[in-house]
């Protein structure tokens, strides 16, 4: 199966640093440089589609520009991009959200993928009024699933559960086509909701033998449903590999002691254990220097001393890069989703180094391969 590229939407800010936004509490460093107004994150919008992303995660949270109301205002800036929509299920109904899917699918054409949050911080879950426990939020993931799925199907859907119930629950016409769900958690709650439910299955970057680890536990237990699986990494992508690791050096370089240090305090506190296992590659210690902090060749954990969720960047040449996609794909990742700082920059380091690397190692379709030369005689 050929390898899909997704890229990252900075509703939270973006700059040439690490940008710092938690889901519990902002730390105290200086704002994002560039503010995440919507001429901008279409100016990234755009760099990601000329540059042959197939979608852009957009992420949700407190310190993030609201999902659905960015991506929407982003559809008439871009042709053939599609959305990947984070939320979190316990903010709203089940059958609303069916709803919505199915007038995005009809106003974007078709460019809605979904990505469900369940949340690992209880702080930030009880700011939108969720008070239930790290477990119980998997079980209502898996309910609300359920009902969102059978709602699509076309018929009145009657559920009684132990966190929803609905009666007649139906929608004017179902979504066409219906979006993919993406989901991710590597906790013994999440998994077999993933098994269940999802369509892609979302890892934070763990190194190559974790992840295979992660899928066949999850191949497992979905049994004969098919479920693919994805990946979420940063990178620094350049012409040499020196010149990539300075750029991941004066990253690290940027951050002082005082702030890794409460960054690693907030992001402990998460009930995440994705959170945890991203933790536990650095140790929080930022002594170990830029190379120190490589936990597999040209995978770099210097991003998550300071940043929740995704703290792993792909660094080395294009052609580096590129090994290291194969290397994932080679244990099963087919969807990368993938971001740098800055956005803008970086999607077109991406775009114009590594694709045309993974396209002559036949990791591309033939459309996705062809997308960013008919982007670029088009525009």
């Amino acid at each position: 199966m050929s390898v899909v590229l997704h890229w990252f939407l900075p509703t939270s800010g973006d700059g040439r640093t690490v940008v710092e936004r938690f889901h519990a509490n902002r730390t105290l460093g200086g704002p994002a440089p560039r503010d995440p107004d919507i001429d901008y994150l279409a100016q990234v919008a755009v760099a990601a589609e000329r540059n042959g992303f197939a979608g852009v995660l957009t992420p949700t949270g407190t310190w993030c520009e609201d999902a659905w109301l960015t991506t929407a205002a982003l559809i008439a800036r871009t042709d053939r991009l599609k959305f990947l929509v984070a939320f979190r299920p316990g903010a709203i109904s089940p059958t609303l959200a069916a709803q919505m899917a199915a007038t995005y699918q009809r106003i974007s054409r078709g460019r809605l993928l979904l990505n469900v949050v369940t949340g690992g911080d209880a702080v930030e879950q009880r700011r939108f009024g969720d008070w239930l426990d790290h477990d119980q939020r998997y079980a209502r993931t898996d309910e609300f699933l359920h009902v969102v799925r059978s709602v699509w199907g076309g018929r009145p859907v009657d559920f009684t559960g132990t966190h929803y119930r609905v009666a007649g629950a139906t929608l004017s016409a179902p979504p066409d086509p219906v979006p993919d769900v993406y989901f991710g958690g590597s906790s013994e709650a999440a998994l077999p909701v993933a098994a269940r439910h999802a369509d892609v299955y979302l890892t934070w970057g763990e190194p190559p033998a974790l992840v295979a680890e992660k899928i066949a536990r999850v191949r497992a237990l979905a049994g004969d449903r098919v479920v693919r699986f994805g990946i979420r990494l940063h990178t620094i992508s350049r012409d040499t590999s020196a010149e990539a690791w300075r750029e991941a050096e004066k990253m690290l370089a940027a951050l002082d002691p005082a702030q890794v240090r409460r960054a690693q305090e907030q992001l402990r506190a998460s009930q995440s254990v994705g959170q945890q296992r991203m933790l536990a590659l650095h140790g929080g210690d930022l002594s170990r220097g830029v190379r120190g902090l490589e936990v597999h060749p040209g995978l770099w954990a210097g991003v998550g001393l300071v940043r929740g969720g995704a703290g792993t960047a792909m660094v080395g040449s294009h052609a580096e890069v590129a090994d290291l996609v194969a290397e994932y794909h080679s244990v099963g990742i087919t969807e990368f989703v993938l971001s740098g700082y800055p956005h803008l920059e970086e999607a077109y380091w991406f775009g114009e180094g590594v694709r045309p690397e993974l396209a002559r190692r036949g990791l591309l379709g033939g459309e996705a391969a062809s997308s960013r030369q008919e982007l670029v005689s088009s525009g």
